[in-house]
């Protein structure tokens, strides 16, 4: 299940902003960069942030605060527009249908929050299907929100953004890695400017976009029942596409550098190694997690049938079979850059979304006065 399926309520420490309706009911959302019925510039200014992965549908909409923002609604649900893609091309006409209701809820709680402001992505389906510019434009026509395909160098710099505030300043470098459902972000961060007004800006000295993710490698492993060798073998592939990017930049003591990761795979590794009886946000965002600790839950997730990933309740029956094609994309990343701790973050895109739009807007610029 994805992290906010699982929680129960809003976290009051999260933020997001929707644009205002305009006309026919349904709101109509701004264009990247551009302001919807704007008073951007002051903190009263609704903001909302949308991304639509290969796995998961997922709002937020928050205010600004002093230093940071404060979330006031959010969604989030398990879609798989990715499901079969990787084999047929093409997003299927049942996954559509998934998104159109999962993107009807968005539209409204942006219009029922008075989102003055937005961003609304799309990722790895969109960026491989042959009808993804026609489901953008199906989206449009009936939903009447107006979605963004990203390529990879935004994903990856739009969470490193969210997940900056995160970073050991004590590192000296940090690898942050964002698992999806298409593919997978690696992402070699400095903490870069910490004393300008809002959240610290990242320094990005390095990325690579894998073209991997939990659904493309469940889809051609399998996902119910996967042996030791299955394991391996999704390990070895994701390790192909990682090792040159690990040559150039893993160089350095590991010990003087961090992982930091975000994306369902290690938020429910967080979940399952806290004995969690439900997914708990408050407990899992900033946590660290030492070598020999994930290892033990990679190692307990393997041993599990697949009726038993889903009934432990940081997994359930959504993420059953992706959990472990996840963990090897993470096993992937360990052997690469086999640093000693790993910090777990619940945020990314959506949040690095709407710090942009906000540092684009000016609302923190007299804060430091």
């Amino acid at each position: 299940m994805d992290n906010e399926a699982r929680a129960t309520g809003l976290d009051p420490a999260r933020n997001i902003t929707l644009t205002t309706p305009r006309g026919r009911g349904s709101p109509s959302i701004s264009r990247p960069g551009t302001p919807g019925q704007r008073d951007a510039g002051t903190r009263a200014t609704v903001y909302g942030a949308l991304d639509l992965g290969t796995n998961n549908c997922r709002l937020l909409v928050a205010r600004a605060t002093q230093d940071g923002f404060r979330v006031v609604d959010a969604f989030s649900r398990i879609i798989r527009l990715g499901e079969g893609v990787a084999s047929s091309g093409v997003i299927s006409a049942r996954a559509i249908e998934r998104a159109v209701d999962a993107l009807k809820i968005c539209r409204d709680k942006m219009h029922n929050r008075g989102v003055g402001r937005s961003r609304l992505i799309a990722t790895e389906a969109c960026r491989a299907a042959s009808n993804g510019m026609e489901f953008i434009a199906r989206i449009r026509d009936e939903v009447g929100i107006e979605l963004e395909i990203v390529d990879r160098e935004t994903e990856a710099r739009l969470a490193a953004t969210g997940c900056t505030p995160l970073i050991d300043g004590r590192a000296e470098n940090v690898i942050l890695f964002d698992i999806g459902g298409g593919s997978s972000e690696l992402v070699v961060l400095g903490r870069g400017e910490s004393d300008c007004p809002g959240p610290p800006q990242p320094a990005i000295r390095g990325w690579v976009s894998l073209p991997l993710g939990v659904v493309t490698l469940a889809e051609r492993y399998g996902g119910h029942a996967v042996t030791r060798e299955d394991f391996e073998a999704m390990i070895e592939e994701v390790s192909w596409h990682v090792r040159s990017f690990a040559e150039e930049h893993g160089e350095r003591d590991p010990r003087a550098m961090h992982l930091l990761g975000t994306s369902g795979t290690v938020t429910t590794i967080a979940g399952v190694h806290l004995l969690l009886p439900r997914y708990d946000r408050r407990r899992v965002d900033g946590c660290w997690m030492d070598q020999h600790q994930v290892t033990a839950v990679i190692e307990r997730i393997l041993d599990m049938s697949y009726e038993e990933r889903a009934a432990n309740a940081c997994i359930g029956s959504e993420r059953a079979d992706l959990v472990l094609a996840g963990c090897a994309i993470l096993e992937a990343i360990r052997r690469a850059f086999p640093c000693p701790r790993l910090r777990v973050a619940d945020r990314g895109l959506r949040e690095g979304m709407l710090v942009q739009m906000m540092r684009d807007d000016g609302v923190w610029a007299g804060a430091a006065s």
